[in-house]
Protein backbone atom coordinates (compact mmCIF):
# COMPACT_ATOMS: atom_id res chain seq x y z
CA UNK A 1 0.00 0.00 0.00
CA UNK A 2 1.49 3.37 -1.02
CA UNK A 3 1.83 6.03 1.89
CA UNK A 4 -0.59 8.84 1.86
CA UNK A 5 0.54 12.71 2.24
CA UNK A 6 -0.20 12.56 6.05
CA UNK A 7 2.00 9.12 6.66
CA UNK A 8 5.20 10.65 4.90
CA UNK A 9 4.82 14.67 6.11
CA UNK A 10 6.52 14.76 3.04
CA UNK A 11 5.34 16.71 -0.05
CA UNK A 12 7.20 17.87 -3.36
CA UNK A 13 7.74 21.34 -4.74
CA UNK A 14 9.21 22.21 -7.94
CA UNK A 15 10.77 25.30 -9.25
CA UNK A 16 10.09 25.08 -12.82
CA UNK A 17 7.76 25.81 -16.27
CA UNK A 18 5.18 23.71 -15.75
CA UNK A 19 4.64 22.75 -19.01
CA UNK A 20 8.32 21.57 -19.20
CA UNK A 21 9.48 17.76 -19.78
CA UNK A 22 11.79 17.75 -16.94
CA UNK A 23 8.96 18.64 -14.46
CA UNK A 24 6.66 16.81 -16.03
CA UNK A 25 8.56 13.66 -15.83
CA UNK A 26 9.66 14.64 -12.28
CA UNK A 27 6.10 14.88 -11.10
CA UNK A 28 5.12 11.60 -13.13
CA UNK A 29 7.62 9.98 -10.20
CA UNK A 30 6.60 11.79 -7.65
CA UNK A 31 3.18 10.42 -8.47
CA UNK A 32 4.36 6.92 -9.01
CA UNK A 33 6.17 6.82 -5.63
CA UNK A 34 2.05 7.37 -3.95
CA UNK A 35 2.83 10.99 -3.42
CA UNK A 36 0.85 14.13 -4.29
CA UNK A 37 1.80 16.09 -7.05
CA UNK A 38 4.38 18.21 -6.54
CA UNK A 39 3.72 22.54 -6.08
CA UNK A 40 4.77 23.86 -9.07
CA UNK A 41 5.90 27.23 -8.96
CA UNK A 42 6.27 29.07 -11.97
CA UNK A 43 10.06 30.34 -12.73
CA UNK A 44 7.76 33.55 -14.39
CA UNK A 45 6.34 34.39 -10.82
CA UNK A 46 9.45 34.08 -8.83
CA UNK A 47 11.31 35.77 -11.75
CA UNK A 48 8.32 38.70 -11.29
CA UNK A 49 8.29 38.16 -7.11
CA UNK A 50 11.50 38.17 -6.13
CA UNK A 51 11.68 34.87 -4.37
CA UNK A 52 9.24 32.33 -3.62
CA UNK A 53 8.18 30.52 0.05
CA UNK A 54 8.17 26.79 0.56
CA UNK A 55 6.55 25.10 3.84
CA UNK A 56 9.10 23.61 6.31
CA UNK A 57 8.45 20.12 5.38
CA UNK A 58 8.67 20.36 1.23
CA UNK A 59 10.98 19.11 -0.52
CA UNK A 60 12.31 21.30 -2.92
CA UNK A 61 13.76 20.77 -6.34
CA UNK A 62 14.57 23.55 -8.47
CA UNK A 63 14.54 22.84 -12.40
CA UNK A 64 15.83 24.30 -14.88
CA UNK A 65 14.84 27.98 -16.41
CA UNK A 66 15.64 26.80 -19.95
CA UNK A 67 12.50 26.20 -22.65
CA UNK A 68 10.20 29.00 -21.94
CA UNK A 69 10.79 32.75 -24.05
CA UNK A 70 9.22 34.63 -21.36
CA UNK A 71 11.29 33.20 -18.75
CA UNK A 72 14.60 33.51 -21.15
CA UNK A 73 13.79 36.91 -21.88
CA UNK A 74 13.89 38.28 -18.15
CA UNK A 75 16.67 36.65 -17.56
CA UNK A 76 18.95 37.28 -20.69
CA UNK A 77 17.34 41.02 -21.48
CA UNK A 78 16.65 39.62 -25.22
CA UNK A 79 13.75 39.66 -27.23
CA UNK A 80 14.97 36.75 -29.82
CA UNK A 81 14.85 33.39 -27.59
CA UNK A 82 17.45 31.93 -30.02
CA UNK A 83 20.15 34.88 -29.00
CA UNK A 84 23.18 33.86 -27.45
CA UNK A 85 24.65 36.53 -26.41
CA UNK A 86 23.87 37.78 -22.69
CA UNK A 87 24.61 34.64 -20.41
CA UNK A 88 26.43 36.75 -18.14
CA UNK A 89 23.08 38.84 -17.53
CA UNK A 90 21.07 35.69 -17.64
CA UNK A 91 23.58 34.20 -14.49
CA UNK A 92 23.37 36.99 -12.59
CA UNK A 93 19.46 36.84 -12.74
CA UNK A 94 19.60 32.92 -12.48
CA UNK A 95 21.84 33.03 -9.19
CA UNK A 96 19.51 36.16 -7.71
CA UNK A 97 16.50 34.36 -8.32
CA UNK A 98 17.77 31.82 -6.05
CA UNK A 99 18.69 33.46 -3.29
CA UNK A 100 14.89 35.08 -3.19
CA UNK A 101 13.86 31.20 -2.61
CA UNK A 102 13.01 30.50 1.23
CA UNK A 103 11.75 27.72 3.43
CA UNK A 104 11.90 24.05 2.48
CA UNK A 105 14.24 21.29 2.04
CA UNK A 106 16.76 21.59 -0.68
CA UNK A 107 17.77 19.02 -3.32
CA UNK A 108 19.71 21.88 -4.94
CA UNK A 109 22.05 24.05 -3.03
CA UNK A 110 21.90 27.82 -4.71
CA UNK A 111 25.79 28.03 -3.55
CA UNK A 112 26.65 24.57 -5.47
CA UNK A 113 24.29 26.20 -8.50
CA UNK A 114 26.27 29.37 -8.72
CA UNK A 115 29.59 27.20 -9.36
CA UNK A 116 28.18 24.72 -11.36
CA UNK A 117 26.73 27.36 -13.44
CA UNK A 118 30.17 29.01 -14.28
CA UNK A 119 32.42 27.06 -15.90
CA UNK A 120 35.39 28.57 -14.83
CA UNK A 121 34.99 27.85 -11.39
CA UNK A 122 33.33 24.88 -11.53
CA UNK A 123 36.73 23.73 -13.18
CA UNK A 124 38.52 25.18 -10.34
CA UNK A 125 36.82 23.34 -7.75
CA UNK A 126 37.06 19.85 -9.96
CA UNK A 127 41.02 19.96 -10.08
CA UNK A 128 41.30 21.28 -6.71
CA UNK A 129 39.92 18.14 -5.60
CA UNK A 130 41.68 16.00 -7.73
CA UNK A 131 39.31 15.19 -10.42
CA UNK A 132 41.10 14.72 -13.87
CA UNK A 133 40.03 17.95 -16.16
CA UNK A 134 41.73 19.26 -19.76
CA UNK A 135 43.80 21.99 -18.84
CA UNK A 136 42.87 25.43 -18.92
CA UNK A 137 44.15 28.99 -18.60
CA UNK A 138 41.18 30.47 -17.57
CA UNK A 139 40.28 28.32 -14.22
CA UNK A 140 40.09 30.08 -10.78
CA UNK A 141 40.36 33.53 -9.76
CA UNK A 142 43.73 34.22 -10.09
CA UNK A 143 43.30 33.29 -14.03
CA UNK A 144 43.86 35.69 -16.58
CA UNK A 145 40.67 37.47 -18.27
CA UNK A 146 39.68 36.93 -22.38
CA UNK A 147 38.79 40.20 -23.89
CA UNK A 148 38.07 38.64 -27.13
CA UNK A 149 39.82 36.88 -30.07
CA UNK A 150 43.25 38.96 -29.47
CA UNK A 151 43.60 36.77 -25.68
CA UNK A 152 42.40 33.22 -27.20
CA UNK A 153 45.29 33.70 -30.08
CA UNK A 154 47.41 34.93 -26.97
CA UNK A 155 46.35 31.42 -24.85
CA UNK A 156 46.43 29.28 -27.39
CA UNK A 157 50.38 30.42 -28.02
CA UNK A 158 51.46 30.48 -24.30
CA UNK A 159 49.75 27.18 -23.15
CA UNK A 160 50.56 25.46 -26.81
CA UNK A 161 47.12 24.52 -27.34
CA UNK A 162 46.63 24.61 -30.96
CA UNK A 163 43.07 22.76 -30.57
CA UNK A 164 41.12 23.79 -27.27
CA UNK A 165 37.25 24.36 -26.84
CA UNK A 166 35.71 28.30 -26.20
CA UNK A 167 32.87 28.19 -24.07
CA UNK A 168 30.33 30.75 -22.75
CA UNK A 169 31.05 30.66 -19.13
CA UNK A 170 27.51 30.90 -18.01
CA UNK A 171 26.67 28.50 -21.49
CA UNK A 172 24.65 25.27 -21.83
CA UNK A 173 23.79 22.54 -24.48
CA UNK A 174 26.98 23.71 -26.20
CA UNK A 175 24.94 27.28 -27.33
CA UNK A 176 28.33 29.35 -27.87
CA UNK A 177 30.73 26.95 -27.55
CA UNK A 178 33.47 26.64 -30.57
CA UNK A 179 36.13 23.61 -31.24
CA UNK A 180 38.85 25.52 -32.38
CA UNK A 181 41.59 23.79 -34.08
CA UNK A 182 44.79 25.74 -35.85
CA UNK A 183 47.51 24.49 -38.18
CA UNK A 184 50.25 25.31 -40.12
CA UNK A 185 50.51 28.63 -42.20
CA UNK A 186 47.90 30.69 -39.86
CA UNK A 187 45.23 28.01 -41.04
CA UNK A 188 42.26 27.69 -38.41
CA UNK A 189 38.93 26.14 -37.89
CA UNK A 190 35.76 26.50 -35.93
CA UNK A 191 33.04 23.85 -35.34
CA UNK A 192 30.27 25.36 -33.36
CA UNK A 193 26.27 25.48 -33.31
CA UNK A 194 26.65 29.48 -33.71
CA UNK A 195 24.90 31.22 -36.78
CA UNK A 196 26.35 34.21 -37.04
CA UNK A 197 23.80 36.21 -38.95
CA UNK A 198 24.43 39.41 -41.50
CA UNK A 199 23.96 42.08 -38.78
CA UNK A 200 26.78 40.22 -36.51
CA UNK A 201 24.01 39.00 -34.38
CA UNK A 202 24.83 35.44 -32.81
CA UNK A 203 22.11 32.34 -33.21
CA UNK A 204 21.85 29.41 -31.56
CA UNK A 205 21.45 26.90 -33.94
CA UNK A 206 20.54 22.91 -34.29
CA UNK A 207 22.86 22.99 -37.59
CA UNK A 208 26.74 22.59 -36.78
CA UNK A 209 28.67 24.36 -39.19
CA UNK A 210 32.33 25.36 -40.10
CA UNK A 211 33.86 28.63 -39.85
CA UNK A 212 37.47 28.87 -41.92
CA UNK A 213 37.85 32.56 -42.28
CA UNK A 214 39.24 33.70 -38.96
CA UNK A 215 37.51 37.27 -39.29
CA UNK A 216 34.53 35.21 -38.82
CA UNK A 217 36.00 33.24 -35.91
CA UNK A 218 37.12 36.35 -33.95
CA UNK A 219 33.98 38.25 -34.62
CA UNK A 220 31.93 35.80 -32.70
CA UNK A 221 34.62 35.26 -29.86
CA UNK A 222 34.43 39.28 -29.73
CA UNK A 223 30.53 39.26 -29.69
CA UNK A 224 30.68 36.66 -26.80
CA UNK A 225 33.67 37.77 -24.58
CA UNK A 226 32.20 40.45 -22.63
CA UNK A 227 29.81 37.50 -20.98
CA UNK A 228 32.97 35.78 -20.06
CA UNK A 229 34.71 32.81 -21.27
CA UNK A 230 36.52 29.80 -20.46
CA UNK A 231 39.03 27.89 -22.97
CA UNK A 232 39.96 24.81 -22.38
CA UNK A 233 42.43 21.81 -23.64
CA UNK A 234 40.94 19.94 -26.67
CA UNK A 235 41.52 16.12 -25.72
CA UNK A 236 41.61 13.64 -28.11
CA UNK A 237 38.59 11.50 -26.88
CA UNK A 238 38.13 7.48 -28.23
CA UNK A 239 35.69 6.75 -30.74
CA UNK A 240 32.74 3.91 -31.30
CA UNK A 241 31.88 3.07 -34.19
CA UNK A 242 33.96 5.11 -36.10
CA UNK A 243 32.51 8.50 -33.97
CA UNK A 244 34.07 10.60 -31.47
CA UNK A 245 32.29 9.45 -27.79
CA UNK A 246 31.58 11.01 -24.19
CA UNK A 247 29.35 9.79 -21.66
CA UNK A 248 26.69 11.56 -19.85
CA UNK A 249 26.36 9.93 -16.14
CA UNK A 250 24.13 11.00 -13.41
CA UNK A 251 25.17 11.16 -10.16
CA UNK A 252 22.52 10.87 -7.70
CA UNK A 253 23.10 11.28 -4.03
CA UNK A 254 26.53 10.37 -4.33
CA UNK A 255 26.42 7.27 -6.41
CA UNK A 256 26.70 6.45 -10.50
CA UNK A 257 23.42 5.65 -11.04
CA UNK A 258 23.08 6.14 -15.08
CA UNK A 259 25.20 6.49 -17.91
CA UNK A 260 24.68 7.16 -21.32
CA UNK A 261 27.15 7.15 -24.78
CA UNK A 262 26.94 9.83 -27.17
CA UNK A 263 28.64 10.15 -30.39
CA UNK A 264 28.87 12.44 -33.09
CA UNK A 265 30.92 12.80 -36.43
CA UNK A 266 31.91 16.03 -34.78
CA UNK A 267 33.31 17.78 -31.83
CA UNK A 268 29.77 18.20 -30.58
CA UNK A 269 28.21 15.35 -29.48
CA UNK A 270 24.83 16.99 -27.88
CA UNK A 271 22.08 14.97 -29.06
CA UNK A 272 19.92 17.85 -29.82
CA UNK A 273 23.12 18.30 -32.54
CA UNK A 274 22.66 15.57 -34.18
CA UNK A 275 24.39 13.24 -31.39
CA UNK A 276 23.36 9.65 -31.43
CA UNK A 277 23.27 7.11 -28.73
CA UNK A 278 26.08 4.57 -28.18
CA UNK A 279 26.71 1.25 -26.79
CA UNK A 280 26.90 1.56 -23.12
CA UNK A 281 27.98 -2.53 -22.84
CA UNK A 282 30.49 -2.05 -25.73
CA UNK A 283 31.97 1.22 -23.67
CA UNK A 284 32.53 -1.09 -20.38
CA UNK A 285 33.89 -4.05 -22.42
CA UNK A 286 36.33 -1.25 -24.01
CA UNK A 287 37.14 0.46 -20.54
CA UNK A 288 38.09 -3.27 -19.15
CA UNK A 289 40.46 -4.48 -22.15
CA UNK A 290 42.39 -1.25 -21.83
CA UNK A 291 43.18 -2.89 -18.37
CA UNK A 292 40.90 -0.27 -16.50
CA UNK A 293 38.00 -0.99 -14.08
CA UNK A 294 34.18 0.03 -15.08
CA UNK A 295 33.66 1.10 -11.05
CA UNK A 296 36.72 3.86 -11.62
CA UNK A 297 35.33 5.28 -14.40
CA UNK A 298 31.91 5.81 -12.70
CA UNK A 299 34.26 6.51 -9.78
CA UNK A 300 35.12 9.39 -11.31
CA UNK A 301 32.19 11.39 -11.93
CA UNK A 302 31.04 10.43 -8.20
CA UNK A 303 34.52 12.28 -6.98
CA UNK A 304 33.08 15.37 -9.24
CA UNK A 305 29.63 15.28 -7.86
CA UNK A 306 31.69 14.92 -4.17
CA UNK A 307 32.37 18.43 -4.95
CA UNK A 308 29.16 19.71 -4.57
CA UNK A 309 27.86 17.29 -1.88
CA UNK A 310 24.86 19.44 -1.05
CA UNK A 311 23.24 18.84 -4.43
CA UNK A 312 21.49 15.76 -4.65
CA UNK A 313 21.76 15.07 -8.81
CA UNK A 314 24.16 16.01 -11.15
CA UNK A 315 25.17 14.87 -14.85
CA UNK A 316 28.64 14.45 -15.40
CA UNK A 317 30.17 14.76 -18.43
CA UNK A 318 32.84 11.96 -18.94
CA UNK A 319 35.38 12.67 -21.91
CA UNK A 320 36.95 8.82 -22.43
CA UNK A 321 40.80 9.08 -23.92
CA UNK A 322 41.64 7.37 -26.93
CA UNK A 323 42.28 3.29 -26.32
CA UNK A 324 39.50 3.67 -23.21
CA UNK A 325 42.08 3.47 -20.55
CA UNK A 326 41.34 6.96 -19.00
CA UNK A 327 38.91 9.69 -18.72
CA UNK A 328 38.40 13.15 -17.89
CA UNK A 329 35.80 15.21 -17.02
CA UNK A 330 34.46 17.98 -19.01
CA UNK A 331 32.04 19.50 -16.85
CA UNK A 332 29.30 19.35 -14.27
CA UNK A 333 25.43 19.89 -14.93
CA UNK A 334 23.20 20.82 -12.58
CA UNK A 335 19.84 20.12 -14.62
CA UNK A 336 21.60 17.20 -16.71
CA UNK A 337 19.03 14.81 -16.15
CA UNK A 338 16.74 14.67 -18.72
CA UNK A 339 17.16 10.83 -19.58
CA UNK A 340 13.91 9.59 -20.48
CA UNK A 341 13.15 5.62 -20.65
CA UNK A 342 16.83 5.09 -19.03
CA UNK A 343 16.99 2.59 -15.72
CA UNK A 344 19.52 2.49 -13.08
CA UNK A 345 23.02 0.70 -13.74
CA UNK A 346 23.75 -2.60 -12.58
CA UNK A 347 24.81 -2.90 -9.33
CA UNK A 348 23.87 0.88 -9.23
CA UNK A 349 20.82 0.62 -6.55
CA UNK A 350 18.50 2.34 -8.91
CA UNK A 351 17.79 -0.67 -11.29
CA UNK A 352 14.64 -0.38 -13.20
CA UNK A 353 14.38 3.33 -12.14
CA UNK A 354 14.54 6.42 -14.23
CA UNK A 355 16.79 9.27 -13.28
CA UNK A 356 13.35 11.50 -11.89
CA UNK A 357 11.80 7.94 -9.61
CA UNK A 358 15.94 7.79 -8.70
CA UNK A 359 15.90 10.81 -7.00
CA UNK A 360 12.81 10.87 -5.50
CA UNK A 361 13.45 7.81 -3.60
CA UNK A 362 17.32 9.63 -2.66
CA UNK A 363 15.40 13.05 -1.47
CA UNK A 364 12.49 10.70 0.63
CA UNK A 365 15.99 8.71 2.38
CA UNK A 366 17.22 11.63 2.46
CA UNK A 367 14.38 13.64 4.42
CA UNK A 368 12.44 10.72 6.58
CA UNK A 369 9.42 11.90 7.79
CA UNK A 370 8.99 12.51 11.04
CA UNK A 371 8.99 9.95 13.52
CA UNK A 372 5.84 7.64 13.96
CA UNK A 373 4.17 4.35 13.86
CA UNK A 374 4.25 4.89 10.58
CA UNK A 375 7.41 6.97 9.66
CA UNK A 376 9.05 3.69 7.59
CA UNK A 377 6.31 3.54 4.93
CA UNK A 378 7.51 6.67 3.74
CA UNK A 379 10.75 5.57 2.27
CA UNK A 380 11.70 3.92 -0.88
CA UNK A 381 14.64 1.48 -1.33
CA UNK A 382 17.27 3.88 -0.35
CA UNK A 383 20.70 4.47 -2.61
Amino acid sequence: MSPSVSETGRRFAVVGNPDNRRVALFADAVRAAGLPAPRVVAWLDVLRDGGADFGAEEIVRVDSPGEDEEVDRLLRGEGEPTRVEGSARWYAGLTGALAGLRGGLRLDDPDDLAVLFDKRRCHAVLDAAGVPVPASPTSGPAAPPVRGWDDVRALMREHRMPRLFVKPAHGSSASGVLAVESGGGGRIRATTSVERTADGSLHNSLAVRRYEREADIAAIVDALAPDGLHLERWLPKASQDGRAADLRVVVVAGRATHAVVRTSRTPLTNLHLGGRRGDLDAVRRSVEAAGARWSDVLGVCERAAACFPRTLCVGVDLLPAVGWGRAAVGEVNAFGDLLPRLTGLPGSGAEGLDTYATQVAAALHRHPPAPGPDAHRALLTPL
